[in-house]
């Protein structure tokens, strides 16, 4: 399983670390590293993607040291991540597969489970709308159930777990997109929109499409205090 928790953090630290600062990441932030680990764009490659951009960046700066931007989002990244993406792709053309290491995940069962009823209970217990509310009964029925079979599996497959996990996160989402205002899509499209707006020129059209909806996606379960269900979001204190 994809060390999730290294992913995110490693992507976070890297971007900080060639800023030169301790800048947070923005909600467009998470949304465009989340938009690449569903693609399944490498960690190696979104790292070597931020290097080169800032390799470039460091050298203009050096030319024009007061003509030259500085760095407010990681979206300035994509490009150079896109393009060292492709490059990795070609490279393994040919290349003789490897066999996988098996590593621990990180991910014991019980506290698996623990993760998975607690958000299940927070879901019953939340005020929502038609039809959201019935998709939330729903949702947090099967995480119970999820977590029933963990504790008498010998071996879970925690990959198909997260799977199943992002198909019910689909699902509730789709159910708070239907319940919600008019105005609050409307506001939160624009807010995207504003946000996304300096980097559409660094972006392929389908990563923009990708990170719009993981920015509405997070912004819209925030407004609501519903917690994601990935297995990236689980602390090890459950």
């Amino acid at each position: 399983m994809l060390n999730y928790f290294n992913y995110f953090t490693e992507i976070e630290q890297r971007f900080q670390q060639r800023r030169g600062s301790l800048l947070m990441l923005s909600t467009l932030d998470w949304a465009l590293i989340e938009s690449w680990r569903e693609a399944g764009i490498p960690l190696e490659a979104v790292l070597r993607g931020i290097d080169d951009a800032f390799d470039k960046y460091d050298e203009r700066q050096r030319k024009s040291p007061r003509g030259v931007r500085k760095v407010n989002g990681l979206a300035w990244c994509a490009q150079s991540i896109m393009e060292v993406t492709e490059q990795m792709k070609e490279a393994a053309i040919g290349a003789a597969p490897q066999l996988k290491e098996e590593q621990d995940s990180g991910f014991e069962g019980e506290a698996v489970a623990r993760y998975l009823e607690s958000n299940a209970a927070i879901l019953e217990q939340a005020k929502l709308t038609a039809p959201a509310d019935a998709v939330s009964v729903e949702v947090a029925t099967r995480l119970r159930t999820l977590a029933a079979e963990l504790r008498v599996e010998q071996k879970a497959d925690m990959e198909g777990l997260d799977r199943t996990l992002t198909v019910l996160e689909e699902k509730l989402f789709a159910g708070l997109m239907t319940a919600a205002p008019e105005a609050e899509m409307t506001a939160l499209r624009e807010q995207a929109a504003r946000e996304l707006a300096p980097y559409r020129s660094r972006m392929q059209s389908m990563q923009i499409r990708q990170v719009e909806q993981q920015f509405l996606q997070k912004r819209m379960l925030e407004a609501r205090n519903i917690p994601r269900l990935s297995l990236f979001y689980m602390t090890h204190d459950l």
